[in-house]
């Protein structure tokens, strides 16, 4: 079974990041009686909880597979491939989900994997409140059939399903540790590695050593994985260069000195950035009501010009927010805004804003320079942005709570379903003033309701956000992933912040 499909991560990557200053130590040696097989990772972002329904995808998936499996394998192309589940399939209405498992597998602490820890850890998942808790939304119940059997019914179809089976949803842990205070320090799995708590620091380094037990050696390419938390992409740097890590993310400002250095790099579409014009009933800024209005937005835009000065060009202009790896993705709707102020200006005119008009726009620490070209190619079409600072730590809360009639964001381009109810249903987050249509819904139901064929049918609803103008994106950023390649190999994992800790082998 194929489903293309993303993870990132969240999902959604701030351009701020609290800075925390590296920790020392660590070595990766090679293969073949090497001192030491040790592959350190150097991430932006901590663990502070390892329940397995506190997963959060994107930067935190390499750390939870070190000591979780998931049902499902998303495998680095995103094809869905055999894990704890060795097959699945749906009934005719892709209501009823049908599980078989393995017979072969313990947890750390001994508790036999079954289909009662299935029914655990889903059932878990969905209490537990965790930060992708939406991922477990359509689960109405599961039910075990037999010990190797487990059967999730669905309040109504999910095309995403299976994909976040192979996400957050989709980590086992032991059902004796489920729910205890213990295991949000102490992680207790049927992965390939296992946590060794005396050498691991919260906010500084996670050490994992190898499960002797661990089921399926082809995974288990390490005696020892590290995970040093580096939030500061300058701390990340120095880490990689001076070897205390041998993989990490970068960005555009610190990329050339890495490059310098020696290191490889590995580039990857990940994430579109741009404005988010939530307020298209115009309950805030009346004139965002107006389809011209938002089309004039975006067509203010010089996206190439953007990209060059603000990304270092390490990206691709686009003006829509499904990205090329999915069935959703439509290769003319790239440009279907091309930079054209004067064509901005005649649609205000024909909008009823000749003068054009005014709005706030929050603005967060970090974010003062893109968000002042912002600023500057608006005015020079008549729109003045007034810009407030707003806190990170509120930054989501507000989104979702209606607060701002637009705002910028970087967020991950899924899968075509996860997208939709990311964005686009009246249900999602980033839909916070429930904007929809009967033309859009019945588009929606399509996909939801589209087996196999859901992507493809995704991409009239990626027509119609584009031609109605919900969003105004400016490029999708290429992900500036750094490695020894004396010491490690990588391969991409698709639509993902960071590669699988699967993706990783010993240099040979």
């Amino acid at each position: 079974m194929k489903f293309r499909v993303l993870a990132a991560g969240v999902a959604v990557v701030a351009a701020t990041a609290v800075a925390l200053t590296g920790c020392a130590g660590g070595t990766s040696g090679g293969t073949n009686g090497a001192a030491s097989k040790t592959l350190t990772l150097g991430s932006i972002s901590n663990i502070t909880s390892f329940d397995p329904a506190q997963a959060h995808l994107g930067h935190q998936m390499p750390t939870y597979q070190a000591a979780y499996d998931t049902l499902i394998l998303r495998q680095p192309d995103g094809t869905l491939a055999p894990m704890l589940a060795t097959k699945w399939e749906y009934n005719a209405d892709q209501t009823q989900l049908t599980m078989d498992l393995r017979t072969d597998v313990t947890f750390s602490d001994g508790a036999k994997f079954d289909a009662e820890a299935v029914k655990a850890n889903l059932d878990h998942f969905k209490t537990a409140n965790g930060p992708d808790a939406n991922e477990a939304k359509s689960i109405a119940d599961v039910k075990v059939v037999d010990a190797d059997t487990v059967t999730i019914d669905l309040s109504a179809p999910d095309p995403a399903m299976t994909y976040y089976l192979s996400q957050a949803a989709g980590f086992m842990g032991s059902p004796k540790a489920l729910g205890t205070d213990a295991i949000k320090t102490d992680p207790v799995g049927s992965g390939p590695y296992i946590l060794d708590k005396a050498a691991s620091v919260n906010g500084s380094q996670f050490v994992f050593t190898k499960n002797p037990k661990y089921w399926n050696k082809p995974l288990q390419k390490y005696d020892k994985v590290v995970v040093k938390v580096l939030t500061d992409v300058t701390a990340r740097l120095n880490a990689l260069v001076s070897g205390q890590v041998d993989a990490t993310l970068l960005d555009p400002k610190t990329a050339p000195k890495a490059e310098q250095a020696g290191l490889t790099q590995t580039r990857w579409t990940n994430d579109w950035s741009g404005l988010l014009l939530f307020d298209r009933g115009g309950a805030i800024v009346p004139a965002l009501k107006q389809l011209k209005v938002r089309q004039a937005i975006n067509y203010a835009f010089d996206r190439k010009t953007m990209l060059k000065e603000v990304m270092g060009g390490e990206g691709e202009v686009t003006a829509q927010v499904f990205g090329k790896t999915n069935d959703a993705y439509i290769p003319a709707l790239d440009d279907a805004y091309p930079y054209d102020p004067a064509k901005a200006k005649q649609l205000l005119a024909e909008a009823g804003y000749p003068d054009g008009f005014s709005m706030t726009v929050p603005l967060l620490a970090g974010t003062e320079s893109i968000m002042a070209v912002v600023k500057q190619q608006l005015a020079d079409v008549g729109i003045t942005v007034k810009l407030a600072s707003a806190p990170q730590a509120s930054y989501v809360a507000d989104i979702i709570a209606a607060k701002f009639p637009v705002a910028w964001f970087q967020i991950f381009q899924g899968e075509p379903w996860v997208a939709i109810r990311q964005m686009i249903t009246t249900d999602a987050a980033y839909n916070p003033f429930h904007t929809t249509s009967p033309e859009l819904q019945a588009d929606i139901d399509a996909v939801q309701n589209g087996g196999d064929n859901a992507g493809k049918l995704a991409q009239k609803v990626n027509q119609y956000v584009t031609d109605n103008a919900w969003f105004a994106p400016w490029y999708r950023i290429n992900q500036q992933y750094f490695t020894n390649s004396k010491k490690v190999k990588v391969e991409v994992q698709v639509q993902q912040a960071v590669p699988n800790l699967y993706n990783y082998s010993p240099a040979s």
